[in-house]
């Protein structure tokens, strides 16, 4: 079985569900965008713009400058005004029609791709509405499942209300994880593995669901985000002595591009070190992240896969897309053949596992 780990469905970005209007929903896009690693344009003439216009003090969906960024439908890609000209950026990729992506579109991909199930995530700015998840794998519930989505910046001030949430898109809209991003979301500078967040832990970890975790560079680490990774690393190593029995999955791998070393990947000893149990999972993505350095069949990734097989073990390694993220760099099926007919050092156990095996098992996709 061929799972993908990493997809997406959404609604436009102007869509109000999920928030409370769709100028809300907006912001949410605006501010990804603004910190968003992929190139702003003007249209006029695609000359090079600045994306820090759209946010310049910061993340988050407050105080943002009046840009008029809006979406523009026929064209599948959002907008906004600079000086006097418009811009874009494609932090979406291009071909969505109104920047939606439905679950039959997704479907669609993945019949042609030959991919047997996905699992959709869930982002501030993509889907939050566990309602709207559950209709999704209704449709598909061979194929899909999907993630409750989490708002982790609420959890200080409405930490019952945020349990309740996530409880009831488990048990009342039967998804099959959580999605936690500790990232750009706290509301203080208290790490996210206690204080205010234990009581939030100490209900989610007994829903039994996997708990897939989005790591950044953690506040205070604008600088050099390799030393805010570690720090966020150790964090989650504390999070997992003290929930012994969750289970648990770092999304898109590593963040590739903050230990770019002359043209090469270089990972840190330090990497491995929450591996060393059986309760950590690590997703393998990289078109998606590094696809605009570097070309398929991605040659330079191959020594830092065979590098998380020999410290990590496929079994707990899982193929993932960003889908449809990932089709700014490559097709759905390129994304699987880089892995399948390129990387030779794979032995067939190992990717069957990396390739359906741990997502499978993570999922509980083989059982009745």
């Amino acid at each position: 079985m061929i799972v993908d780990s990493h997809a997406y469905c959404f609604l436009p970005p102007d869509s109000p569900r999920g928030y409370a209007s769709g100028a809300e929903h907006l912001r949410w896009v605006q501010s990804a965008h603004a910190r968003h690693h992929q190139p702003a344009f003007r249209i006029r003439d695609r000359a090079p713009g600045p994306s820090d216009a759209l946010a310049p003090e910061g993340q988050g969906p407050d105080n943002l400058p009046d840009l008029g960024f809006r979406v523009d439908h026929e064209r599948g890609r959002v907008a906004w005004d600079y000086l006097g000209e418009e811009y874009t950026k494609h932090f979406y990729p291009p071909a969505l029609r109104s920047c939606e992506f439905t679950p039959h579109s997704l479907i669609g991909e993945m019949d042609y791709a030959g991919i047997d199930a996905a699992l959709l995530h869930t982002d501030p700015m993509l889907t939050r509405d566990s309602g709207y998840l559950a209709e999704c794998v209704a449709l598909y519930p061979d194929r899909l499942r999907a993630m409750a989505p989490v708002e982790e910046w609420r959890i200080r001030d409405e930490t019952d209300a945020v349990i309740e949430e996530v409880t009831r898109a488990i048990r009342v809209h039967g998804l099959h994880a959580v999605k936690f991003n500790p990232f750009g979301y706290m509301v203080s500078g208290e790490p996210w593995d206690a204080g205010f967040y234990a009581p939030f832990w100490e209900a989610v970890t007994q829903l039994g669901a996997p708990i897939f975790f989005t790591l950044g560079a953690g506040p205070g680490h604008v600088e050099s985000e390799r030393s805010g990774y570690l720090d966020e690393l150790r964090v989650l190593m504390r999070w997992m002595e003290r929930y012994p029995t969750a289970v648990c999955s770092l999304t898109h791998g590593f963040p590739w591009r903050a230990f770019l070393d002359g043209g090469k990947i270089a990972l840190p000893d330090d990497v491995w070190e929450p591996f060393r149990g059986e309760n950590c999972n690590l997703e393998v993505c990289f078109p998606v992240r590094i696809g605009d350095i570097f070309d398929f069949p991605y040659r330079e990734v191959w020594p830092v896969l065979e590098a998380m097989v020999r410290n990590i073990g496929a079994d707990h390694l899982l193929w993932g897309t960003d889908m449809p993220f990932q089709n700014r760099f490559c097709t759905y099926r390129q994304s699987r053949s880089w892995i399948e007919k390129y990387c030779e050092f794979l032995g067939g156990d190992e990717l069957a596992m990396i390739m359906g095996g741990t997502a499978s098992r993570l999922l509980a996709l083989n059982q009745p």
